[in-house]
C-alpha cells in the first residue's frame, strides 16, 4: 500500500443528505484533535439523494484526508464497509455509521484501547435511544447468537468498532459474499475488548434497517458462523420421530382395547398439521444453507465501483 497513514475511518452513507454536513462538521475537527495522520474513506452505497453530490464537495475542501467510494448500485452496508476496507490505508481502522448516532468525538476511546495492545476494539452504547421493540429484540438476538456461534458481543448493533491491520488483511482474503464483519474479526482478533461509547438520537432521517433487515442480518450471522442450527433441527426431528411412533402405538392400543375415539380424525389432523409445519420450518433452514453455497459458487462481484474520487498521487 501506497502513502500510509495511521488512522483510517470508514463510512457507509445510502441516502444521507440531510445529516453528511453535520457528520462533517463534527467528524473532522475530532480526527485532526487526534494528532495522528488520517484518511476518511465514505462509501456511497448508491445513494439516490443528494448525497453523492455532498460527498464530492467535501472532497474538494479536504482532498488530503479524503475518499469517496461510489458504487454503481446499491449492495448493503456490509459490502460497502468491505470496499473501504480493501481500499484503506491506515494501521488502525475504524468503522462508522454516518448517521452521527455513535459521536466521532468517541473514536479516541477506541483508539486508547488499541494503544494498550487490543487489537479488536468493539463498542457498547451507553444509552440506546431505540424503540422498546428494538431493545428487546437486540437483546434475543444477542443471546441466541452467543450460544450458536459462541461470539461474544455485548452489543452487536454497534458498528463504530476498530480493527488493526492484520485483521483487516485477513478480512480482506475472504471471499464470503454474506458476512457478519464484527463477527469475522472477532473470529480473527487476539486480543479482543469493548468499550462504552455514546449514543445519540438520529441526527435526521430514518434507519435504514427495517424488521425484516434485521432479522435477515441475524440469519446471515447465525448460518455464516454455525452449523448449530442444522444440528439442532436434526435432534429435534430425531425426537419428534420417537414422540410421534409412542403416540402412533399408543392409539392403536388404544383402539384395540377403548375402541374408536370420538373426534379422534382431528387429533391427528392437529398432530399431522404440527409435523407439517416442523417439516417446512427445517426445509426453509436447510433452504438458508444452501442458498449461501449457491450464492457463493456463482463467484460474482461483492460490489461494482463505479468512481474513486482521490488524490491523484494516491494512484501507484
Amino acid at each position: 500500500m501506497s502513502n500510509k497513514v495511521d488512522l483510517s475511518v470508514v463510512i457507509p452513507v445510502y441516502n444521507e443528505q440531510d445529516v453528511l454536513e453535520a457528520l462533517f462538521a463534527r467528524l473532522y475537527p475530532s480526527l485532526d484533535a487526534l494528532g495522528v495522520s488520517y484518511e476518511v474513506l465514505f462509501v456511497n452505497d448508491g445513494s439516490r439523494d443528494r448525497s453523492p453530490a455532498l460527498l464530492a464537495a467535501q472532497f474538494e475542501r479536504r482532498p488530503a484526508e479524503t475518499r469517496v467510494i461510489l458504487f454503481d448500485g446499491n449492495f448493503g452496508q456490509h459490502r460497502a464497509i468491505l470496499a473501504g476496507f480493501e481500499h484503506s490505508r491506515g494501521e488502525r481502522i475504524v468503522t462508522l455509521d454516518a448517521d452521527l448516532q455513535n459521536p466521532p468525538e468517541d473514536i479516541g476511546l477506541l483508539l486508547a484501547q488499541m494503544d494498550a495492545g487490543h487489537d479488536y476494539v468493539g463498542s457498547i452504547r451507553r444509552k440506546r435511544n431505540d424503540s422498546l421493540w428494538r431493545h428487546v429484540a437486540s437483546r434475543l438476538m444477542n443471546r441466541l447468537r452467543e450460544r450458536l456461534t459462541r461470539i461474544k458481543m455485548t452489543d452487536q448493533g454497534c458498528m463504530m468498532r476498530a480493527y488493526s491491520r492484520r485483521i483487516i488483511d485477513t478480512i480482506n482474503r475472504c471471499n464470503e459474499l454474506h458476512t457478519f464483519i464484527p463477527a469475522l474479526a472477532y473470529q480473527f482478533a487476539q486480543n479482543p475488548t469493548e468499550v462504552v461509547v455514546g449514543h445519540e438520537e438520529r441526527f435526521a432521517g430514518e434507519s435504514k434497517y427495517s424488521l425484516y433487515s434485521l432479522i435477515r442480518l441475524n440469519f446471515d450471522l447465525m448460518t455464516g458462523f454455525s452449523i448449530v442450527p442444522l444440528q439442532l433441527f436434526s435432534l429435534l426431528g430425531i425426537s419428534v420421530s420417537l414422540l410421534s411412533s409412542v403416540l402412533v402405538v399408543y392409539l392403536g392400543l388404544r383402539r384395540l382395547i377403548i375402541g374408536p375415539e370420538e373426534g379422534g380424525l382431528f387429533t391427528l389432523f392437529a398432530i399431522a398439521f404440527l409435523l407439517i409445519g416442523i417439516a417446512l420450518f427445517g426445509i426453509g433452514l436447510l433452504g438458508e444453507y444452501i442458498g449461501r453455497i449457491y450464492q457463493e459458487v456463482r463467484e460474482r462481484p461483492r460490489y461494482v465501483i463505479g468512481a474513486i474520487l482521490q488524490q491523484q498521487e494516491d494512484d501507484e
